[in-house]
């Protein structure tokens, strides 16, 4: 049977339509594709299930992709806003896949966390972010594009990958370019995680949980970047690992 990944849903309200302002709740469908085409079958977890609810669903799962999105409350790692925080933070969001980033972790599911998602991890096993990387570490490259500015598979730099890691195995390679659409990025790195991939500037690029079986996260988006074998690679061993017994 085919293996079922569980990804979070993002609040949108839609300001178009017959029914303008409608609240939505729903996944990008290159996350879909993705994931159909590496042989799973998605399940997106609503967000404002109770806790009782979401264990119930999570323990359906075989693994768990945390997708791409707005800006974690800073009170999750301790932290006053920063002028530059975005206003698309979602505490509802938050909470649900910091949840589910822990219970993943706790029992050894595997688990594929996309740019937000990679933060979201870090913050979920103690770690910090920079909140704006523009005005909070000095010599960044650019990092945020825009969809006005270039197409969501726009290669903007270079991810340089440790040769011996878990991510340069399933990649194939240990130089791989980018798209890249975030402001913020990991800052105080959470005990068990392990930096394996930084862009040329030094931002932490990718990460793994040497101790689980199958535990990554990336700070790009492989989910716009399927037609590069190398990105497909991530998406079907993420689904093999929750093929797995």
């Amino acid at each position: 049977m085919k293996p079922l990944i569980g990804l979070t849903a993002e609040r949108v309200t839609a300001p178009y339509g017959p029914q303008p302002n409608r609240d939505l709740q729903g996944v990008l469908r290159t996350y879909i594709e993705a994931l159909g085409e590496a042989g799973a079958i998605p399940v997106i977890v609503p967000l404002g299930l109770s806790a009782a609810d979401l264990l119930s669903l999570y323990t359906r799962l075989d693994g768990v992709l945390l997708p791409g999105g707005g800006d974690i409350d800073p009170v999750e790692f301790g932290e006053a806003p920063h002028p530059k925080l975005g206003d698309d933070v979602d505490p509802l969001r938050d909470a649900t896949e910091l949840a589910l980033a822990r219970q993943a972790i706790g029992d050894d599911r595997p688990l594929l966390a996309v740019c937000r998602g990679v933060q979201v991890l870090n913050v979920a096993l103690g770690g910090t972010l920079y909140q704006d990387l523009p005005s909070q570490y000095p010599g960044a490259l650019k990092h945020s594009y825009r969809l006005r500015e270039a197409t969501r598979d726009y290669l903007a730099h270079a991810v340089q990958i440790e040769e011996d890691s878990h991510l340069a195995r399933v990649l194939g390679t240990s130089i791989v370019q980018v798209n890249s659409r975030h402001h913020q990025a990991i800052r105080d790195l959470a005990p068990g995680l392990q930096i394996v991939a930084r862009s040329q500037d030094g931002v932490i690029e990718g990460v793994e949980h040497p101790a689980r079986r199958f535990v990554l996260g990336v700070q790009w988006h492989p989910e716009n970047l399927q037609a590069l074998p190398e990105m497909k690679r991530l998406f079907e061993a993420f689904v093999q690992a929750a093929s797995d017994p």
